[in-house]
């Protein structure tokens, strides 16, 4: 017999607007940069179950430039991400200038 085990699962969304140019790039070189720096997390901070960052291919006005995707097993696990020197760094960086804006969203399901 097999038996289902619900387990939730903590989700969180990210998506970001590059700047045209900034820190000496263009918008799409700050996005390509910035998604293999996101991509590099998921080695180095412990507890992401999953990570994907990608440079958006959609030329619709409405679509954002980065999409980040990451999963933890619980909200401590998430805030341990958020607050991992390694994260810090990458979001000092975000912060810096290289976006005109940013969304985020956190669920568990």
């Amino acid at each position: 017999m097999l038996i289902n085990y619900i387990t939730s699962m903590i989700k969180h969304l990210v998506l970001w607007k590059m700047k045209p140019m900034a820190d000496n790039r263009t918008g799409r070189e700050n996005a390509e940069v910035l998604a293999q720096r996101l991509n590099a997390l998921k080695s180095i901070i412990p507890n992401v179950v999953s990570l994907e960052a990608g440079v958006n291919f959609n030329g619709t006005a409405a679509a954002y430039d980065v999409g980040l995707y990451t999963a933890f097993k619980t909200k401590d696990d998430l805030e341990a991400y958020q607050n991992h020197p390694a994260h810090v760094q990458v979001a000092e960086w975000v912060k810096s200038g290289i976006t005109e804006s940013r969304v985020v969203t956190d669920f568990e399901i």
